[in-house]
């Protein structure tokens, strides 16, 4: 029988209404308690990391949570950490980056009802999730939530009610889960042959731009003396606007110029960016050599920098561990030129 640590972070899963709203505070042992029928599917044992809203998850929470699991790698066949939905697809990227080649599952999952109440999701994906830890199949960071594992590095959240609120963007589902049955579609842990590897170290200093029409230039200039790396969400395929008012080429060599890195993505969930399309995108990606996220998540592309310029501040090192696909991250463009 596999041995699975559930790790509890909080969320909704963990909370009771109080006077002031939804507030987590039920225990990573009471959480267990409603699924009484995993202990005869494996062996679970519980900590208590954190028990707060995900709204306030910061880059920190989540090198405490690797390193939790760090600290107990030896000891279980996989583990399960229950966190709130909003922030669920930040942590599922970060922890991608931060524990890369696990040979043992890594689930988040969560609830949009507490488990609690007794109309609620909580129970099921829990159930799930514990499940899919414990198959010898599953392998690195996943989500699981109503039925589906996604790869760490593809989920997004994008109902905010309904208990299908996980989607995995530009890239098919691991798995469903089905009761006590478990479909791979992706049965790939046989491929995996490097050790595990834990990293220690993010740079939190990463900001983000979401363009809409007449946006000002001078916001850029603001934001390269505060950041290390910039994101820029623009629209459709990716590209900048020239206005009359406002010279995006000036703005982009001021961060280029101070050696700073510009990373250019689409406000579009779906299909992803191609700069190379239009003539907006095109030539400013050409001079100043901007990276492209193609097909990756918003929350993968923001946690994958502040991973990489926490390993690095050499241009050509970041670039390609930018472009290196890591948890099934980014597959449009292995070897951009």
């Amino acid at each position: 029988m596999k041995r699975i640590l559930m790790l509890g972070t909080g969320g909704t899963i963990a909370c009771k209404r109080t006077e002031r709203g939804l507030k987590p505070v039920i225990t990573s042992e009471e959480i267990l308690s409603y699924v009484p029928d995993s202990r005869t599917y494996c062996q679970i044992d519980t900590i208590q990391i954190l028990n707060i809203d995900s709204t306030n998850i910061q880059p920190s929470h989540w090198l405490t949570i690797a390193s939790a699991i760090e600290a107990h790698y030896d000891q279980y066949d996989g583990f399960v950490i229950t966190h709130g939905t909003d922030t669920m697809a930040y942590t599922a990227a970060a922890l991608s980056y931060l524990i890369q080649h696990s040979h043992k599952p890594i689930v988040i999952t969560g609830s949009q009802k507490p488990i609690d109440m007794e109309n609620t999701d909580a129970r099921t994906n829990l159930a799930d999730s514990l499940r899919f830890a414990s198959d010898p199949r599953a392998h690195d960071v996943n989500i699981v939530f109503d039925g589906k594992a996604i790869a760490g590095t593809r989920g997004k959240k994008e109902r905010t009610k309904s208990y299908n609120a996980f989607s995995s963007i530009n890239f098919p589902n691991v798995a469903v889960i089905q009761e006590d049955h478990i479909i791979f579609y992706l049965d790939d842990k046989d491929r995996s042959t490097e050790p595990v590897r834990f990293f220690h170290e993010l740079d939190s200093n990463v900001g983000l731009m979401k363009l809409i029409p007449s946006t000002d230039t001078s916001l850029l200039d603001y934001m390269a003396g505060h950041f290390d790396a910039l994101i820029i969400e623009s629209f459709g395929v990716g590209g900048l606007p020239s206005y009359e008012k406002g010279d995006y080429y000036r703005a982009i060599g001021h961060w280029t110029g101070r050696g700073k890195t510009v990373i250019m993505t689409t406000q579009v969930t779906n299909e992803g960016s191609n700069m190379s399309v239009y003539e907006v995108g095109r030539n400013i990606k050409q001079e100043f050599g901007l990276l492209e996220a193609y097909d990756m998540t918003l929350e993968a592309v923001v946690t994958k920098t502040m991973w990489i310029l926490g390993q690095t501040r050499d241009p050509d090192e970041i670039r390609r561990l930018f472009y290196e696909t890591i948890n099934r991250d980014v597959l449009w463009n292995s070897n951009p030129h």
